[in-house]
């Protein structure tokens, strides 16, 4: 039995122990040099970790080692060289960022994984994304630009964390040496809660603000925690007055998050706040047709019909990872009956899905609805005026009762004050046209639908 068989067998009972987070964060970048005369040496990527995980986990490994047969009673940390670093890392892990320089001494942070699927060759774009994946370019060029910080903002599955990872592998590959920071902002709590449990907040502030890009996903997660959102405030201005790149995504726009400090929101929106919209129906499709290809470069064989995709990129809507799943399970069931993917096996795979997709959006709904987004009253919305801001939400509200409900164009007229149906058809066509020439238009009708088909 070996050393390294030994260290093996420990690093998998403590990945199971202590959990993945802390396991990739603190175990995982440690690699064993050898055992001589009661002391463990290993190889650390910085003195931070080699002394947090004496800490916390040195009577663990120690117990660990007995159970090998070892007598281990001392573990003993060394910096390792960057080389040495990405000689011990395992096949198909990612090594960690380039070593940050100190002096005499070589610091560096793991952040979190990248996924290899998080790149920009598989980022489809379309209208509802296109500025927050050009500034996202930009940025990954690795040159200078006139915005700092980068905001990204968004719901669920619209593409923020694609973009935040396509981001950081451009970099690196264009920048080996740069060093790139990506992390969620749990985890920067994580650690800056660490630091301040040890005393060690001034390694903690050298590691943070010694990078070239810091990029911190779900920064919304720091809200309410003030301490956190103290040390971030002073890490964000240390970097920008460095004149490093800072890259940020959330789930809501800076300005609307509660419990952010309005010292961090001004922060946040000094530089470009670009949003990514809800998916509309051509980005659907374009999304929906881009994995289909990927899936026939790995199986040629595969059967769908052309159908299918247009009903998917229709009908599910709530967000990009829903559609990807949903693709997902046709290509495992055909794979598993051999069966081509048509309609009636979207219908019998999907039948849960479809479902929770159709909701029943009522006239009533959509009135309160565009009330509310437009600020109008009901009598506004109920009268005769023809002044735009009156006329056109009205119109939308009719085009929506059209499209999103059974009822007929005459039933329509009824719930908008006894009009004609003739009125509704117009406002239908009217809507339709706008929605073609008019971006602003388009983007409100597509905001009301999904928080209707919500």
């Amino acid at each position: 039995m070996s050393d390294l068989d030994a260290w093996g067998r420990i690093r998998t009972d403590m990945r199971q122990s202590i959990g993945k987070e802390a396991y990739q964060s603190w175990i995982d970048p440690l690699s064993l040099d050898k055992i001589d005369e009661g002391t463990a040496h290993f190889a650390a990527p910085t003195s931070f970790i080699g002394n947090w995980v004496e800490r916390n986990y040195g009577d663990r490994i120690r117990s660990h080692f007995a159970r090998e047969g070892y007598a281990v009673n001392r573990l003993k940390f060394a910096v390792a060289p960057a080389a040495a670093r990405k000689a011990a890392t395992p096949a198909g892990e990612r090594t960690p960022s380039p070593p940050l320089q100190d002096s005499a001494e070589t610091e560096s942070l793991p952040g979190a994984p990248l996924d290899p699927r998080f790149t920009f060759d598989r980022f489809v774009v379309g209208k509802p994304n296109e500025l927050a994946h050009a500034a996202a370019r930009r940025v990954a060029e690795g040159r200078d630009v006139s915005f700092n910080p980068l905001v990204l903002y968004g719901g669920v599955g619209l593409g923020k964390t694609h973009l935040m990872h396509a981001i950081a592998w451009k970099l690196q590959e264009e920048n080996p040496d740069f060093r790139v920071l990506y992390l969620s902002a749990e985890q920067f709590m994580y650690r800056f809660v660490q630091a301040l449990r040890f005393k060690d907040t001034i390694g903690f502030k050298k590691l943070f603000r010694s990078v070239d890009v810091l990029m911190v996903d779900d920064v919304q997660f720091i809200a309410g925690k003030e301490s956190t959102q103290e040390e971030f405030f002073h890490t964000f201005n240390a970097l920008i007055d460095q004149n490093k790149q800072v890259i940020i995504s959330a789930d809501r726009a800076p300005g609307e998050i509660d419990g952010l400090e309005d010292r961090i929101k001004s922060r946040l929106q000094w530089g470009l706040v670009a949003d990514l919209h809800p998916t509309d129906f051509e980005l659907r499709l374009g999304i929906l047709q881009s994995k289909l290809d990927a899936h026939r470069e790995k199986d040629p064989s595969i059967e769908i019909d052309d159908k299918v995709i247009d009903f998917l990129a229709h009908r599910v809507s709530t967000n990009v990872r829903v559609l990807e799943g949903a693709l997902n399970r046709l290509f495992a069931f055909s794979s598993l009956v051999g069966r081509k993917i048509d309609m009636e096996m979207t219908h019998e795979t999907l039948a849960d899905l479809l479902r929770a997709s159709e909701r029943k959006v009522t006239i009533d709904e959509i009135i309160r609805k565009v009330m509310e987004f437009y600020n109008l009253r009901m009598a506004d919305l109920m009268s005769a005026r023809r002044a735009r801001a009156i006329a056109r939400p009205r119109q939308i509200a009719m085009y929506l009762a059209k499209t999103l409900t059974s009822k007929s164009l005459p039933e329509i007229g009824r719930k908008f004050g006894g009009r004609d149906h003739t009125t509704v058809m117009h406002a239908v066509k009217r809507v339709e046209e706008l929605k073609q020439t008019d971006s602003q238009i388009a983007e409100e009708v597509e905001i009301l639908r999904r928080a209707l088909e919500a």
